[in-house]
């Protein structure tokens, strides 16, 4: 039972890097290749009265530097705009563990992280033999987090899971064995962060995937199920779209482009 006094949470997106690309990169079978179709990166932050869970930690400059993406700031930074200090975070959601969502454990010291059981399974198995799943980790980010296992830092869920009352974590897959979605109870209802499970709204709309995949009919069941997740398809939020900083409202005026509230209504859709 969610109690509207404590488990109902603002919820936020925030943007710290972006990527100039074409739609060759962001569809399986892309409707225009050359067509400039950028995206951006984000972390997210879901704050109750009493529980704050920050979903993903982003990656670090160097890893910036290294993959040719445009850092505009720390995630921890980025964080801290809306008021959360990753210092003092306690629960980190890993929704996978691809570069762009597991860097910056330093960051976040005080922090039990949450995964898949099948994510740990997939990231440090003979799936990472093959270069098409392996080139989009950072051994160091895995290593890592099993570093933070050993420390009794890792909870594993195995399918869906209640996190507390308000936020649960459900399994998906497809863009990797163990990519999981998060669904956060807000004021407007039940919004489900979907992370990887899709990249763009566009993706979700036509079924036609971003093309980093591990099992491509789990890709598109992974469609249907985050729409039974959700009350209405303006209830997901894809992991990627610079789409989602202009349908919903800013934080503020000073981090337009940058913040914005997934527990209001959207604009204009």
């Amino acid at each position: 039972m969610v109690d509207p006094e404590t488990d109902v949470y603002e919820l936020f997106a925030v943007k710290y890097a972006t990527h100039g690309r074409t739609q060759a990169a962001n569809f399986v079978d892309p409707p225009d290749p050359h067509e400039a179709m950028p995206i951006d990166y984000f972390v997210w932050a879901a704050v109750s009265k009493t529980r704050t869970f920050v979903i993903d930690m982003g990656f670090t400059e160097e890893t910036a530097i290294n993959r040719a993406r445009t850092y505009i700031r720390c995630p921890a930074e980025a964080l801290a705009l809306v008021g959360i200090d990753a210092k003092a975070v306690e629960d980190v959601i890993i929704t996978h563990f691809h570069y762009d969502h597991i860097g910056n454990f330093d960051k976040f010291p005080k922090a039990d992280f949450h995964l898949q059981d099948r994510e740990m399974a997939f990231a440090t198995g003979r799936n990472m033999l093959n270069p098409a799943h392996g080139s989009s980790m950072n051994v160091e980010d895995v290593v890592g987090m099993v570093r933070h296992l050993y420390g009794q830092r890792v909870v594993f869920h195995d399918g869906d899971a209640e996190l507390a009352p308000g936020t649960s974590v459900h399994h998906i897959g497809g863009h990797t064995d163990g990519l999981q979605a998060v669904r956060v109870m807000t004021k407007r209802g039940w919004v489900v962060v979907a992370s990887d499970a899709c990249h763009l709204y566009a993706n979700m709309e036509t079924r036609n995937p971003f093309p980093i995949i591990f099992d491509h009919g789990a890709v598109l069941a992974g469609y249907d199920r985050l729409r039974e997740l959700a009350p209405t398809p303006g209830h997901i939020v894809p992991g990627h779209d610079p789409l989602v900083l202009d349908r919903y409202p800013a934080v503020s005026d000073d981090l337009v482009g940058i913040a914005v509230r997934l527990d209001e209504e959207p604009i204009g859709v």
